[in-house]
Order: structure tokens, then C-alpha cells, then sequence
């Protein structure tokens, strides 16, 4: 097996999104990413096993960077999280045609799919804790903030698989009243807390 080569992990995912945007996913190949990063393939292969392998990494890596940006602005981590995913919700999106691409991927790998798991696990976690620094407790008696933390997850999820399948998807006209549901939850966690 061949070394690494004077580029670690984190560069090579650098490369790899720089490939992605250049070449496409259909053109999206371990050679490609190589060439683009100028090393070997050997060197790509030490430190992902597979094309699989280096998608998760990538959407993992956009993930927690999305993440972290979000979470430096204090006081408006929701509306931040909103505002990012709509940023990506397009019916062009690389992001979810990547993710939406593991996904299908994941359907016949069980170790893609625990990878992945673990990613919209993450997520769910991050909005759940994220949540509990805006309610005390649930908007909704019966519904725990776990759950919302999984349901609005979903909900942008969702809205994302429609983008991409529909070119006149509402982005503007769903995500403004997404922002409206999510203030009119924050209204009910007001109103329960006094």
C-alpha cells in the first residue's frame, strides 16, 4: 500500500469538493480527486479506501463546518441553521445531490448507511441542543425536544429532495413560512414557560 504523501486527510478533502464543483459527481472519480490534489491515486486509496469512503467524508466535512459557523453566531443559531440550509436548497444543489447520492448508495452498503446514520444523528443532536438554549421545555406538551430537533431536520431534508426534483420548487414561499412556524413555536415555548 502506498504512503502518504506530504498531504494529510482534511487537504485532500479540500480537493476532493474542488473536484466535485469542477467535475461534477458523474465525472467524480479517485484519479480525478488525485490530479486535482497532485498525488498519487496510491495516496488517495491510504486514506479512503473507496469513492464512497471520500463522498462521506466530504459531506461530513460540510456538515460539521456548517455547524460551526452557525454555532458563532450566539444568539441566532435557528435562524442561522435556516438560513444555511436554504442556501443549499436548490434544485442544483451539490451538497444534496451528493448526500441524496450516499443515501441511494447506503441502500445495498450497511456500512455507508451506519455512516450516514451517524452524520443525521449528529445533526438531529446539534438542533436538539441548539433548541434547548431557546425552550426550556417543548412548545407542544407530548413532543420531547428531541423530536423536534428530528422533525425539523427532516422538515429541511425534505425540502431539499423537492428542490432537487422540481426546477419551480417554492424555496422563497417554503422557507419563509418554515421561519414562520419555527417563530410560532418559539410563541407556544414563550407562553408555556410563564
Amino acid at each position: 500500500m502506498a504512503k502518504p504523501n506530504v498531504i494529510n486527510k482534511d487537504e485532500l478533502i479540500k480537493c476532493a469538493k474542488e473536484c466535485l464543483v469542477d467535475k461534477g459527481i458523474e465525472k467524480f472519480t479517485l484519479r480525478a480527486v488525485a490530479e486535482t490534489a497532485g498525488v498519487t491515486q496510491g495516496t488517495i486509496y491510504y486514506h479512503f479506501k473507496t469513492k464512497e469512503q471520500l463522498l462521506i467524508n466530504i459531506v461530513q466535512d460540510i456538515c460539521e463546518t456548517s455547524w460551526q459557523e452557525i454555532s458563532q453566531s450566539s444568539e441566532y443559531v435557528i435562524e442561522e441553521a435556516i438560513a444555511s440550509a436554504k442556501s443549499r436548497c436548490s434544485y442544483d444543489s451539490f451538497f444534496h445531490k451528493l448526500f441524496l447520492s450516499l443515501v441511494a448508495s447506503s441502500f445495498n452498503s450497511e456500512k455507508i448507511r451506519g455512516q450516514l446514520g451517524e452524520i443525521i444523528m449528529t445533526e438531529n443532536k446539534a438542533l436538539t441542543e441548539n433548541l434547548s438554549n431557546f425552550w426550556t421545555e417543548s412548545p407542544i406538551e407530548g413532543v420531547s425536544l428531541e423530536t423536534w430537533g428530528i422533525l425539523l431536520n427532516a422538515i429541511v431534508d425534505g425540502l431539499a429532495l423537492q428542490a432537487l426534483l422540481q426546477k419551480d420548487f417554492p424555496v422563497e414561499k417554503a422557507y419563509k413560512e418554515f421561519v414562520q412556524l419555527v417563530n410560532g413555536l418559539n410563541t407556544l415555548a414563550s407562553k408555556e414557560a410563564e
